[in-house]
């Protein structure tokens, strides 16, 4: 299956925006629209994800984030890969906060 992919400049200011990092990951920076389930705790906590409007998925370079579209793919969901992860999204100058009170990085 061919997961669509988008890139971070590319992501709807108003889009669903899944993060699956792990949690220090998250702590260090993130959209502050994000919303972060782990890439671990996803299958538990797939009912929080909305079925009514893409889900676009992000994780540090787009790897888990990838398995983890592909699932909710498979699951009948709409799920968008962000190229590139964070990464991408930190070099394109996107909005970011960090949970730390230092200024956000990319962990």
């Amino acid at each position: 299956m061919t997961v669509p992919e988008i890139e971070a400049t590319a992501v709807p200011a108003d889009a669903y925006l899944l993060d699956v990092r792990e949690q220090d990951e998250w702590l260090a920076g993130h959209a502050p629209e994000a919303v972060h389930i782990p890439m671990t705790q996803i299958q538990g906590r797939v009912d929080e994800v909305p079925s009514d409007r893409p889900v676009y998925v992000v994780c540090r370079v787009g790897g888990r984030s990838m398995n983890v579209a592909a699932w909710l793919n498979q699951l009948g969901r709409e799920a968008i890969n962000v190229g590139g992860g964070m990464q991408a999204w930190e070099s394109a100058r996107r909005p970011m906060v960090s949970e730390t009170g230092q200024p956000p990085y990319v962990a």
